[in-house]
This record gives structure tokens, sequence and C-alpha cells, in this order.
């Protein structure tokens, strides 16, 4: 169509951010052939909120969409409650139906921050994997070896150190490769976690008589502790529903050898102007600052962004305390006697993962209320006041 840029436009935009692409050739001729594509990617909605990780492959479908393709969403509201053993120790909980549409309610008004949701192509996997009898999934398994599973590589780690793999995690990449036949996908996109569900789905579509599938796969963006995979579970993670306050804050977070990567796999600012703001005498801070902006302003607005830049500055460069704290509710059946437990407030408000996490805070002169150190577990109603936890984390609980 020649509504499309160029196929050299378009590869210029589609490579930012990738760690492979499965393969480039096949890419070009796919491109070649004038019309819009469609541009898988699947999403299990196992937590509520879309992180800044989550959105680095949803920011890539959104590269395809505005390059004119159609942009395909599989809501795995079926594989959910299965659950992806990628990067899994050990089998995972598996997920009610009511805990898994809970938060597709939750994520569905989420997408629209980053794509267009008039032009998305949204479709559940429980249309065509619910239907499916013991025959079909006999048939489906008939089409897979056992030797072609085990080469994954979490499930091999699992087998040779004698991790149990429950039946149905094998089924999973199965499950996923499916979906690409029944939407009958151009492309797939996936973070490089998911490099073997990707294959797979190839090698399904192949048995089906369809043109494979490209695997376009993105980095993984490290959480705000600069270690591990943002994560709601591990607490590390910026929401793209966050506060600009407590986005811009969070950013300035990160450690400063994150900040190119994020740069790149957060926003859309030029790479070359990203490199400048880190070179030789410049301060990493400017570019922390200007990082913080470019993603607020993605999610909220320019003038958001400078707001929060403002108040970053006055309640943590001028030490001074927050006067604008967003306003939260003291979580039922904290309040006992009177009095709340500060780890247990801590952990219900999300910010922080665990009790002796907060403990270990505590000690540390990390929380406190209106100003004031908190050093005893047990506080008086903590109602009307501000809660510090961190340098960045402030929560006015009413």
């Amino acid at each position: 169509m020649s509504s499309l840029p160029s196929i050299e436009e378009q590869l210029a935009i589609l490579r930012r951010g990738t760690t492979e692409i499965i393969s480039e050739a096949d890419l070009r001729k796919k491109l070649e052939l004038g019309r819009p594509l469609r541009v898988k990617l699947g999403v299990d909605p196992t937590a509520k909120d879309v992180t800044l990780g989550w959105a680095v492959v949803l920011r890539k479908l959104r590269d395809f969409q505005r390059l004119g393709h159609q942009a395909v969403l599989i809501i795995g509201d079926f594989t959910a409650q299965i659950g992806d053993p990628s990067g899994k120790s050990k089998t995972r909980r598996s997920l009610s139906r009511e805990e898994v549409m809970a938060n597709v309610e939750s994520v569905k008004a989420q997408f629209g921050k980053i794509l267009d949701i008039e032009k998305t192509e949204i479709r559940y996997n429980s249309e065509w994997l619910g239907p499916m009898d013991f025959a079909d999934v006999l048939r489906l398994c008939g089409k897979i070896t056992v030797a072609r599973i085990m080469e994954r590589d979490d499930f091999t780690k699992r087998w040779e150190s004698h991790q149990p793999i429950a039946m149905h995690e094998l089924m999973y990449p199965l499950l996923q490769g499916t979906d690409s036949v029944a939407i009958r996908s151009d492309i797939e996109l996936g973070g490089n976690d998911q490099k073997f569900n990707n294959l797979m789905g190839r090698q399904l579509q192949e048995a089906d008589g369809q043109a494979p599938q490209v695997v376009v796969l993105s980095h993984l963006l490290l959480g705000t502790d600069g270690k591990e995979k943002m994560s709601q579970s591990l607490g590390n993670y910026i929401s793209v529903i966050d506060t600009p306050n407590d986005m811009f804050g969070k950013t300035m977070s990160i450690p400063d050898d994150l900040i190119l990567n994020w740069f790149e796999r957060a926003t859309d600012f030029p790479m070359e102007e990203a490199r400048a703001l880190l070179g030789p005498g410049q301060n990493p801070r400017n570019a922390k600052v200007r990082l913080a902006k470019e993603i607020v302003t993605l999610y909220h607005s320019a003038e958001a962004a400078d707001e929060a830049e403002a108040y970053f500055v006055d309640t943590f460069s001028k030490g001074k305390e927050p006067v604008a704290a967003e306003s939260v509710p003291l979580p039922d059946g904290l309040l006992q006697d009177g009095f709340v437990s500060v780890p247990a407030l801590v952990v219900a408000l999300g910010l922080a993962k665990s009790n002796g996490a907060v403990k270990d805070l505590i000690k540390a002169g990390g929380v406190g209320l209106d100003g004031e150190k908190v050093t005893e577990l047990r506080i008086p109603d903590p109602r009307g006041k501000t809660l510090r936890v961190g340098k960045i984390n402030f929560r006015k609980l009413v």
C-alpha cells in the first residue's frame, strides 16, 4: 500500500530496542508485500498494573501500528489461568477465572495509554482454546515432540535439578503457539524471555500450512533496583498509571548505569542526544532528570513533567516535606486498639514487598511520619499524617 512508509524507514524504527529479529530477511520480505501486516502481542493478565517493563513490548506494537500495520492484542484469559513458566524455577500458582478477569478489567484501560485502542484488534484466547475437546488437545500434542519441548532452557534446568515440572506447564508453549495459528499472525512480538514460545508459533503455523510468523524480540527492562527484571511481585516497578510525582521520583532512583537502557526501551528520545547527555564532563543527574521528564510526559503531559521536577527538587533536593503527597485511605483491618502495625501498613500500601523489608527500613531510618523517623513497629492511628517510605515514597493517610 502506498500509505505505508518505505521499508528502510520502517526497519529503522522497528530495530530500536530489539535483541533479535527472526529473521530480518523474512521481516523485509513481509514488508515488501505492501499490505498491513497482522502483528500479534499476547499478554497474560496476571497482575493489575501495566509496568514500564510490560510497556516495552506494547510500545513496539504501537510502532507497528503507527507504521500502518494491524495491531492484534491477544488477552490470555485462558492461558493466564495456567501461567507461563518462563524463567520460573518452580510451578507457579494457577489463577482462577475470577482473578484473571479482574486483572483484565484493570489493565484494559491502561493499554490505551500506549496503543490506539480504536484501531487495535483485541481478542481473547478463550475464544479458540476454550472449545477444544480432549481429541483436539491430543492432535495438538502430536505436532510437537517431547525433545523439542525439553529444549526450553528453564525446563532443562528444572529437570536437571530434579525440580518438578507439571504437565500443564509443558502445554503452555503449544497454547501460545495456537494463538498465532488462530489469528494468522504475520509477526509476533515478545520479550527475549519469550523466544521459545514465539518460535513454537512458527512451528505450529507451518504444521497448519500457514506462512511462519516473524519473531521480534525486545529487551527486558531492569527494575528500579537495577538488579532484577521489573516486576510487580518484587516491588521494583513503575506503573503507567503512577502519579507524575511517583513516576518522576522512582525514575530518579535508578542506578546511573541504567539511564541509556531506559532511554532506549522506555522512551522515544533520540539515542544520539541521550548519549550526549552522558558524555565527558556531563552530570548523570541531568540525564536522569531528562529521562524522568520524558517518561512522565509520555503517560501524563509535559506540564505534569515540569511540575513533577519542581516537586522533586523541593522535596528531595531542598529537604522539604511534600505538600501534595498522594492521599490514600488507611487499609481496612489495620487499626487495632488505636494502633497500626507499620510493616503491615507499608506492605498493604504496596511500598515494600515484605514485613522483614520494612523492619530493615525502620532500623535504617527509612520510614518517617510527618517528618519524624519511625522507630517503633506499632504506632498510634496515623490518619491525617504523611508517611514516608525510603527517600521518594510519600503517602498522606486519610
